[in-house]
């Protein structure tokens, strides 16, 4: 878990984008090897001398982009920084799903990106050959939580450009009609404000259910539906809470094998979640990312569980009825020691790298263009308004955010100091999509009542040894 100061936050693509990214939960494993590198210093010094010519124009810049949501936006981006310097930038950007075949191909060529992504520690082992070391850049030190830098030994070799949160989307309007409600139970909470732990969670939660047809809601929390365009949210997303919390009291990031140690507290944030719904649990395995969506637009619940790429979703739903003003965030709790000081899940999978085997002219022009995107008042308004990213750089305050409800409430989070937000150091270490497919599985079947939650446990226990094992080999 991590401090979060002021300029310290998440950020997220556009909600459709982050549907693509990290929303799907469909990121790409990394382990395509990368091209050989024997004779790489001679190479590089081939490079060097054959663009000896290139430092008195600042050398060249190509990013190969890693989102394709966002590719018309990095060429505004690029034109942009070419009015505004003279030097042009090139954008190339890699089909959904194919960005490590494709930088394995493009850095095999001449003409190799001189900027380009990996997903953090996972992707660096893969890559770091071509990984320069930016802790002397003023981008790596603009890094306002250090402890998200891809790091080895003094060098930095991944610099966070964007970073994503989730937690429990919420509709202010409808608490606020509960804690106005006469009769209501004592729950220790009489404002949204309140709710700070799972306990108090959990009491607001039954309470609200038990008063739902007063309250003009179908139920608490919208379906978990648990088909593939909606079951990463628990699998993936939620479990991560649990197992991050197991790292941090092993101060690793990292495990060959897990005790599962907080899978009771998994349990009663997933009753909660399957019991105070708008369906019955036995439904989730038809159930859509697109149902939980609609649900929450048209406040038949109050409770959502996703991250700050879902405004579009939402907003978008037929007969939408929730309005930006009416959006707000609570932090997952489920019963862990200190979540009263919680914040939002905060994490990323996008790393700015600068390829090591480029020229020194070219380097250098790719960290200057870099810093202008992230560092000068044009940059960071394009950063804001087209990009539409949230960023981890102090350079950016909250005023900086993306006009999106969910961005600025999760900003707001970001922002106050009181609050650790829980990273997603479990998420980002999870050893294979088949592990998160076992827990998926068993998720579901537990809520049909056709399996036992301690089936469950085993099996996360053992897929998650076998995986790793599998990974290692």
């Amino acid at each position: 878990m991590r401090k979060k100061i002021l300029c310290a936050s998440m950020c997220v693509a556009m909600a459709a984008s982050a549907l693509v990214g990290c929303g799907s939960d469909k990121e790409e494993e990394t382990t395509t090897k990368a091209p050989a590198s024997d004779d790489a210093d001679a190479d590089a010094d081939a490079d060097a001398d054959a663009d000896a010519d290139a430092d008195a124009t600042g050398g060249k810049v190509y990013y190969l982009n890693f989102k394709p949501e966002s590719e018309e936006q990095w060429k505004k981006v690029a034109d942009a920084y070419k009015e505004a310097t003279g030097v042009e930038v090139k954008i190339v950007t890699a089909a959904s799903g194919t960005y490590e075949s494709t930088l394995k191909a493009e850095m095999s060529k001449d003409e190799a990106p001189t900027l380009f992504q990996i997903n953090g520690p996972v992707g660096y082992q893969t890559w770091k050959d071509y990984c320069m070391d930016l802790s002397s850049t003023d981008f790596a030190n603009w890094v306002a939580d250090k402890s998200m830098l891809v790091t080895e030994g003094d060098g930095v070799y991944g610099v966070p450009y964007c970073v994503e949160s989730y937690g429990l989307i919420v509709n202010k309007t409808i608490f606020a009609n509960y804690f106005a409600l006469e009769g209501r139970a004592d729950t220790g909470c009489n404002s949204l404000e309140d709710i700070n732990t799972f306990a108090k969670l959990k009491a607001v939660a039954d309470d609200m259910q038990a008063n739902k047809d007063a309250l003009g809601i179908k139920g608490v929390f919208t379906s978990a539906g648990m088909d593939s365009s909606s079951d990463w949210r628990f699998k993936t997303h939620l479990l991560n809470v649990a197992i991050t919390a197991e790292f941090n009291d092993a101060g690793v990031t990292d495990m060959d094998e897990i005790e599962f140690k907080y899978a009771d507290n998994f349990k009663q944030i997933w009753d909660l979640y399957i019991t105070d719904a708008t369906c019955e649990p036995s439904l989730l395995a038809q159930k859509t990312g697109g149902d939980a969506a609609a649900e929450f637009a048209l406040a038949e619940a109050a409770i959502y569980q996703n991250g700050v790429w879902a405004w579009g979703d939402i907003s978008s739903s037929e007969g939408a009825k929730v309005t930006e003003d009416e959006i707000g965030y609570l932090p997952i709790y489920m019963g862990l020691e200190g979540e009263e000081k919680q914040g939002l899940c905060t994490g990323t999978e996008n790393y700015f790298c600068v390829n090591a085997k480029a020229s020194e002219a070219d380097q250098k022009a790719t960290i200057a263009f870099v810093e202008w995107v992230f560092g000068s008042e044009e940059g960071k308004a394009l950063v804001k308004d087209e990009l539409k990213f949230l960023t981890m750089f102090t350079t950016f305050t909250p005023d900086d955010a993306p006009a999106d409800p969910l961005m600025k409430a999760a900003a707001a989070y970001a922002s106050n100091t009181e609050l650790t937000s829980v990273a997603w150091v479990g998420m980002n270490h999870f050893p294979s999509e088949e592990f998160k497919n076992v827990v998926g599985a068993d998720m579901t079947a537990y809520a049909a009542g056709s399996a036992e939650w301690q089936t469950l446990v085993d099996n996360c226990i053992a897929a998650w040894a076998e995986e790793k094992a599998l990974a290692a080999e």
